[in-house]
């Protein structure tokens, strides 16, 4: 199959030409002409609990004709979001938050949680509890994030998330990055950022959000724009223009996405995916496996089976474009999938919030019906009877 047919490209939206004024934001369904009043109707239940947000740019990528179209799954309500369990903090976060607004997880990286806004609304999103009443999560003053930051000089990493820090004026995002830039020991911001595929006219319409990354991205310390391109179909010409007038000023662009279903499920998807963001200069980064979130089950793959479309893909892909980690952000640590046999699966600590753990290897017996790694047994063999592996572990 050729992954760079129009299948793959800019679906119904053939891209548009000359200046553009920002997309306009749809928080209703009934402005969206395109579902009928029963749609509207029978989805009203899910908006009640789960916010609605999109734009008319966004919408205009979606073909209308395919109820299972991808683009439309990502941000459209669907009932079957009100079916299944799951919990609203599936990764207990809350429990890292260590200031309003700040998260310490991992030993070199804080997490600072800026807004509680994104461009649109993904469906499967695992924070979209920030999105509820009663969120005190977020905190729109960081002050006191930015002096915890300052006190703990191991954090040479800070992700700005939410949210999306890109909904922000630039003067609001421009004045965190200043204070960061001012402590010496942060090395690295990142930018955690679904606006290059919701709205990527906000960059491209905004001079000084570029004069921002060429002030503040520079030398040894550089400004990580973390994409959330899901699907092919999402880099448009725009989106790629976007992100080719951030990487001119300076800033260094890398994606990951979680594999959802119904949307970038199959090799070839995923595959295109991958090789289209490498010819363009954006490496992917980490595939993640869908979190056991309130809401999202509709969305879920087994784990085994997220394996195999994921080690499918990357056979279709050169190796500048299957750099991606297979991962799931669990409670303890950032845990990589790294390989099954017909009778066991392998994983390791990617990241881990108990240093100890770090980068420990684990054998676990196979479980087709597992979604999370709480579903897994471990192994019970000679090798992990006295302790499991660690690497860094001197003994």
């Amino acid at each position: 199959m050729d992954l760079n047919t129009a299948r793959f490209t800019h679906g119904p939206h053939k891209g548009r030409t000359g200046a553009q004024k920002g997309p306009k934001y749809v928080t209703k369904l009934d402005k969206i002409p395109q579902l009928s009043p029963g749609e509207r109707k029978e989805l009203k239940e899910v908006c009640d609990k789960y916010a609605f947000r999109s734009n008319d740019y966004y919408l205009s990528l979606i073909n209308w004709n395919d109820p299972d179209d991808p683009i439309r799954k990502i941000v459209i309500p669907d009932t079957k979001e009100l079916e299944g369990g799951g919990r609203l903090d599936a990764s207990n976060e809350e429990s890292y938050t260590v200031v309003p607004g700040l998260q310490h997880k991992y030993q070199y990286t804080a997490l600072l949680l800026v807004n509680d806004v994104c461009g649109a609304y993904c469906r499967f999103c695992f924070r979209k509890r920030l999105f509820m009443d009663l969120n005190d999560e977020t905190q729109r003053d960081v002050s006191e994030g930015i002096a915890y930051i300052r006190r703990h000089k191991e954090l040479s990493n800070v992700l700005l998330t939410g949210g999306d820090p890109l909904v922000l004026s630039t003067p609001k995002i421009e004045n965190i990055v200043r204070q960061l830039r001012e402590i010496e020991h942060v090395k690295i911001i990142r930018i955690g950022s679904k606006i290059p595929a919701f709205n990527p006219f906000r960059i491209l319409n905004d001079p000084s959000l570029l004069d921002m990354f060429r002030k503040y991205s520079h030398g040894e310390k550089k400004i990580y724009i973390m994409a959330h391109f899901n699907h092919p179909r999402e880099l448009t010409n725009e989106a790629i223009s976007a992100m080719d007038m951030l990487a001119r000023a300076g800033a260094v662009i890398i994606n990951q996405t979680p594999l959802i279903k119904g949307v970038n499920n199959d090799p070839y998807t995923l595959a295109a995916l991958f090789n289209k963001l490498s010819y363009i200069g954006v490496p992917p980064y980490y595939l993640f496996q869908g979190r056991p979130t309130a809401g999202n089950e509709t969305f879920s793959i087994p784990i085994e089976k997220s394996f195999e479309i994921f080690e499918q893909a990357r056979m279709l892909c050169s190796g500048l474009a299957k750099r991606a980690r297979l991962v799931m952000s669990h409670s303890t640590g950032k845990i990589e999938v790294v390989g099954k046999t017909e009778t066991h699966i392998y994983m390791r600590y990617h990241r881990a919030a108990n240093p100890q753990e770090r980068a420990r290897f684990m054998v676990f017996e196979r479980n087709p019906d597992a979604y999370w790694f709480d579903d897994y047994r471990e192994a019970v063999t000679d090798y992990s009877i006295k302790k499991p592996y660690n690497c860094l572990d001197p003994d």
